[in-house]
């Protein structure tokens, strides 16, 4: 089901609507931000000067840093009587980075989050259990209001509270899940100790899961768990929270709502645009933000571009799963290595489950790589078995990633569960 029309415009219409809104909102900016006017004088640009899509290359990159460096409100371009919410991001590692909204941005954000309902087939028959983090995380919000504006029925379920949420799914019908993938395998496994006929008690049909880079394997384990349609979503905060893309399912990759968010794909070293299918960092220009307003945000993202036709009939461009965040990657002994990559190594190893905990640290003046992995269920936990499965999994690192990691077997239920987004790597390196 496509939600709008202009999902399946021909890329013409697409482009042209994204030029007009790139110049307004370049207009915008170098009027009514001083950040973005020094930074503009700075380079000698002016709105005028852009007369192309491909123009925009001439533009600076904004950066996460720049939002901190104004916090809270030194980017919006709009007084605080025009501002209508404002989230941010936890600020663990310094002050936190605030985006604020006025109502025409909440009607852009409710109307990208109805069409990635849509491609779940989501409508006012639907009971919608959103188990995101609501409060300053955008994942909550995001998710309730436009389900809201749908018609559909919303759990405002929240995070944590595994056995609560399994019961208020049953008991409430919940035919849509809301999660990050890694809470949603953890809610399969507590469900699973009712019995291995569990899904029977559930109505789940699909779900809605992003908020962190997940592989294949993981996608297709809580795919499996739950035996629902899993639709992929990708947003942050900065930009407007879950709703810049997400995935069909009729093709590959993500369909980004390119009528309000422009996407490159950069050289995260150089800064240099990469051509079409290369893998790079995803830079996005918000189009038609009014409270905070970005040009060519460096998000820190992984992934690649693709603008062949979907056999859905959408016509945006659409983006890969992301790969990893460009200060995620971990480099071991001259060998980049993303922890979606070691994910995707475990999940095809059916002995071992996806619940795992990257460990990098030093020895000497080399890089040691460890990696915990709690063995399933049914796989007898004795040292015969358990050397097997290490020297099956040394290997294949070896042979898929060119690496030497430290196979340390758990039993299950060992490694601490996450009831939000995974903690995958602990590095003792910094």
């Amino acid at each position: 089901m496509i939600f709008s029309k202009i999902e399946s415009a021909p890329r013409e219409e697409i482009e042209k609507i994204q030029l007009k809104r790139l110049k307004e909102v370049l207009k915008r900016v170098y009027h009514l931000s001083r950040f973005y006017k020094n930074k503009f004088d700075e380079m000698g640009i002016t709105p005028d000067d852009i007369k192309s899509l491909k123009d925009i290359q001439k533009l600076p990159f904004t950066r996460k840093q720049d939002l901190r460096d104004n916090y809270p409100f030194g980017l919006f371009t709009v007084p605080m009587s025009e501002v209508v919410r404002i989230h941010s991001s936890s600020g663990t590692t310094g002050k936190p980075t605030v985006v604020g909204y006025t109502a025409t941005d909440m009607d852009v954000w409710n109307e990208v989050m109805m069409r990635i309902y849509a491609m779940g087939d989501v409508t006012s028959k639907d009971v919608v259990h959103n188990a995101y983090g609501y409060g300053l995380f955008t994942g909550g919000l995001g998710f309730h209001e436009a389900a809201q504006k749908l018609g559909a029925t919303i759990v405002p379920a929240s995070g944590g509270f595994s056995e609560r949420q399994l019961m208020l799914m049953r008991d409430f019908g919940a035919t849509v899940l809301c999660a990050t993938p890694s809470f949603a395998l953890h809610l399969a496994e507590v469900a699973r100790r009712e019995g291995p006929e569990f899904k029977k008690d559930y109505k789940l049909r699909v779900g809605f899961f992003g908020a962190e880079p997940t592989s294949e394997g993981l996608r297709k384990e809580v795919a499996k768990a739950w035996q629902i349609e899993y639709v992929e979503v990708y947003g942050l905060s900065e930009i407007i929270g879950p709703g810049v893309s997400a995935s069909c399912n009729k093709g590959i990759g993500l369909h980004i709502n390119e009528d309000h968010f422009y996407p490159e794909i950069i050289d995260p070293e150089t800064g240099k645009v990469l051509p079409e299918g290369e893998e790079g960092e995803l830079v996005i220009t918000t189009l038609t933000k009014q409270a905070l307003p970005l040009i060519r945000y460096k998000t820190g993202d992984i992934t690649k571009l693709h603008r062949e036709p979907c056999a859905c009939g959408r016509t945006f461009v659409r983006m890969d799963s992301v790969k990893g965040r460009a200060d995620d990657m971990l480099i071991i002994n001259g060998v980049n290595v993303y922890p979606s990559q070691i994910e995707h190594v475990i999940a095809n190893y059916e002995d071992v489950s996806l619940n795992y905990q990257i460990v990098a640290a030093k020895k000497g003046y080399l890089d040691k790589l460890e990696v915990i992995i709690e063995v399933n269920e049914n796989v007898p936990f004795n040292e015969e078995n358990l050397n097997k499965i290490k020297k099956d999994l040394i290997h294949k690192f070896l042979n898929n990633l060119y690496i030497n990691a430290q196979i340390d077997l758990v039993k299950p239920h060992t490694i601490e569960r996450s009831m939000g987004k995974a903690k995958r790597i602990i590095d003792k390196r910094k």
